[in-house]
């Protein structure tokens, strides 16, 4: 099969290739790459990839065009869209034209309202499920809101954008002026209720109207954490595959509520994020329209997404399309760094000092 991975410089496109090279058994794959980076690694990585491209960024006027010349160049069955702006892109091309091969894509309303933590924030608040939050603009000198609103400590960040983008523990009014001004790449800020408990995922895939897998796992440190004031880049170097049922009905709760004030279909790929308080309740801090970096952690523990999606839109008739909950071996974690290949362990094999 041949399939198209967009935004292949990402640690989130890079897992999903390793994921299908790797740990897929549905068939062989000859995998295509774009990135708009010249300087993007996996454009130059023969192992992963059979071919790539340098490709204009989603919106530029010869975007649709190089994509479509590569599609037919290569006879392309599948692409894996992730790169959130060629999410978006591909979304609103579904909308009103055929697509130029098959693709996993939410809703385009849906997925705008997704990628933007403040309006998702805003669609979910009084549900319980999202923390007390208070938008922040840049722009403004007066934070008394936020400050009443949620007290100290909390957390702000970006409200678009992925890898803790201007995430801060926030603890006194200089820290935000200071935080702001350092930031000014970022159009807008969301400030949250300070939530110390763990902070964990749930992956749902659903196709045609239909929750077909779900699978959980929680973040517990990260991949160079020294280098942001937050300790959080987004990208994981410790975490734990769980098996939380509650959590998948808290998560699938979530997403009616969020398909039916889209009025948009159950389809697509959503990573929806969590963080809990002191007590263990979950809240949602986002929810990701795509794959994350740590994909291929669960395709190592027998949760292989990118083969799931592959197998959907191919219409393997093997395919077994009653729910599951991925369920994982107690005590299973996974350990990552920087363009090494993950390692599964039982968290008691973990080393303990002499």
């Amino acid at each position: 099969m041949r399939i198209l991975i967009n935004g292949v410089g990402g640690p989130t496109p890079r897992s999903i290739a390793r994921a299908l090279r790797w740990y897929s058994h549905y068939s062989r794959y000859e995998l295509i790459g774009t990135d708009i980076t010249l300087y993007a690694r996996d454009l130059y990585d023969t192992t992963l990839y059979n071919k790539t491209y340098l490709v204009p960024p989603a919106g530029h006027v010869e975007y649709w065009p190089a994509m479509e010349r590569i599609i037919d160049a290569h006879d392309i069955d599948i692409a894996l869209v992730q790169p959130e702006l060629e999410v978006l892109a591909w979304a609103k091309r579904a909308e009103r034209e055929t697509l130029p091969c098959k693709a996993l894509l939410p809703s385009y309303t849906l997925a705008q309202q997704l990628a933007d933590k403040g309006v998702m924030t805003e669609i979910l608040k009084g549900t319980g499920w999202v923390p007390p939050s208070v938008i922040i603009e840049p722009g403004t000198d007066h934070f008394e809101e936020a400050i009443k609103t949620l007290g100290y400590p909390f957390w702000v960040r970006a409200t678009s954008g992925s890898s803790g983008l201007g995430a801060l523990k926030v603890e006194n009014e200089a820290a935000l002026r200071n935080w702001i001004h350092i930031n000014p790449k970022v159009k807008q800020f969301i400030g949250s209720q300070y939530l110390p408990g763990r902070n964990l995922a749930c992956k749902l895939l659903y196709y045609d109207g239909q929750l077909m897998r779900a699978a959980c796992s929680e973040r517990v440190a990260y991949i160079m954490a020294k280098v942001a004031p937050s300790g959080v880049t987004g990208n994981s170097s410790f975490g734990r595959l769980l098996n939380e049922p509650e959590l998948v009905n808290t998560a699938v709760q979530i997403m009616d509520k969020l398909f039916s004030h889209a009025q948009a279909p159950k389809h697509g790929f959503f990573t929806l994020d969590f963080k809990e308080d002191e007590k263990g309740k979950p809240y949602l801090t986002e929810v990701n329209i795509r794959h994350v970096a740590f994909s291929v952690c669960f395709a190592a523990g027998g949760a292989t997404f990118a083969e799931d999606t592959v197998r959907l839109l191919n219409g393997d008739p093997a395919f077994e399309k009653e729910y599951r909950m991925y369920r994982f071996e107690p005590d299973l974690i996974y350990l990552r760094d920087v363009d090494a290949k993950p390692l599964l362990l039982k968290e008691g094999q973990l080393l303990k000092p002499e």
